[in-house]
């Protein structure tokens, strides 16, 4: 037996006979929250089960204490509880009181997690500022990379849960030619040709519809920043030309707008395309009006704050599960789809992250599946300088941030044994 396979099984042996528990806090105590989540998925992973506690001390974890479990716990500077039998089960007892907001979801299995990103084809330097990727390395929560070949293989069947980040199915290289190195947009083009499409708008909208099959037939979606906003614009245009000629030789449609079919997207209608030309070097970088920054360069530095709503644990369990945090009230930060345009949001979303003058993070269902869309690039980013666009961030520095902890809710969604939201 070897050392590796010893620890797992120390990790599910509890405490003797006494059946204790932990408890790990999430709540101003703890002393790392991003890395409480990868605890969690440790357990899961390891064929143990977690008592998600909806609304008790910042959405807190309980689950059966071992020697193996406390030692982890240490090593990564994650605070955590001993508790008795006896108390673990009066606090379970005091969250499912139905005068209280609170509530229990038991987390069974860990989501098997893909991250979709251009580095798997290319060196995609921009890319390594995704924030699921660092978020999920920092917490050690495994998970793998796809791009635009393993889906059309029809790899997306391996998994629970995928993530796009800063990416543009359009096929318009990002509308800004700053962030992709020529050899970043070789790659591009190349696997486009490689897979037969005499365009990369062509394979990015077929890559759009087998990610919406996959929702659809209970997958879990979760998008941020401009991976959320072309989504839905590719699928709204499916057979429309509104690539303009710098990036793929031809002009667009001159009747685009009005063929948009806002019935085949998840999140969002009535918006108005961007189809100015540009130069390709920031004069034009906005995709659409979905884009609450568009008008300003497509980018929008963090001015103010946006609010999580409460949602009832006991009935509506699934958008309670989304927006646990220490912090109701969480700083802005900006992206190429820095947030979404209220009136571009369909009535069919859940908004459980606004401000004032924009949506921050929604939710919806497709068929068997859900999605969430997050707007911004980086809950702790800030731009660079030289003439640098981003930095990436040191989680190592941020180890309570309030907007990677709504990341993390959605890596662990999946796995709850979950009610129907109600609302």
């Amino acid at each position: 037996m070897g050392m590796k396979t010893l620890f797992l099984l120390l990790l599910l042996v509890p405490f003797g006979s006494r059946a204790d528990e932990l408890l790990i806090p999430m709540d101003a105590a703890q002393t790392d929250h991003l890395k409480a989540y990868g605890v969690a998925y440790m357990v899961l992973k390891n064929d143990g089960e977690v008592d998600w506690l909806l609304n008790y001390r910042g959405g807190s974890f309980m689950t059966p204490a071992t020697p193996a479990l406390e030692s982890e716990c240490r090593i990564r500077n994650v605070r955590f509880e001993h508790l008795s039998n006896g108390t673990a089960q009066r606090i379970r007892q005091e969250v499912a009181q139905p005068n209280t907001n609170t509530d229990a979801v038991k987390l069974l299995k860990a989501a098997r997690i893909a991250v979709y990103s251009p580095i798997k084809i290319s060196k995609a330097e921009f890319e390594n500022t995704d924030a699921v990727l660092n978020v999920l390395t920092y917490a050690e929560i495994p998970f793998e990379v796809v791009y635009d070949e393993e889906i059309m293989k029809g790899d997306l069947a391996k998994f629970d849960w995928l993530h796009l980040h800063h990416e543009d199915f359009t096929g318009q290289l990002g509308r800004n030619l700053h962030r992709i190195s020529p050899e970043d947009m070789a790659a591009q083009k190349g696997l486009a040709a490689k897979l037969g499409y005499a365009k990369l708008s062509q394979l990015k909208l077929d890559v759009a519809k087998r990610i919406k099959v996959f929702c659809a037939g209970g997958g879990f979606l979760f998008a941020m920043c401009s991976g959320a906003e072309t989504f839905d614009i590719a699928l709204s245009a499916e057979g429309v030309d509104i690539v303009p000629s710098l990036y793929d030789g031809d002009g667009i449609d001159p009747q685009a707008q009005s063929k948009l079919d806002f019935g085949k997207t998840l999140a969002f209608q009535n918006f108005q395309l961007n189809l100015d030309d540009g130069d390709g070097y920031g004069g034009g970088i906005s995709f659409s009006n979905i884009n609450s920054s568009a008008g300003r360069g497509g980018w929008d530095q963090p001015s103010g704050y946006f609010q999580l709503f409460d949602f009832s644990a006991k009935f509506d369990a699934i958008p309670a599960m989304l927006v646990q945090n220490h912090e109701s009230v969480i700083r802005e930060f900006f992206g190429q789809t820095t947030a979404f345009t209220k009136s571009t949001v369909k009535s069919s979303a859940l908004v459980m992250g606004t401000s004032t003058s924009s949506d921050r993070y929604i939710y919806g269902e497709l068929g068997r599946g859900q999605w969430t869309f997050y707007g911004g690039h980086d809950p702790e980013g800030t731009r660079g300088g030289g003439g640098n666009f981003r930095q990436a961030t040191d989680l190592n520095l941020h180890p309570h941030s309030a907007g990677y902890r709504l990341i993390l809710n959605n890596v662990l969604f999946p796995s709850a044994r979950k009610k129907k939201r109600k609302t």
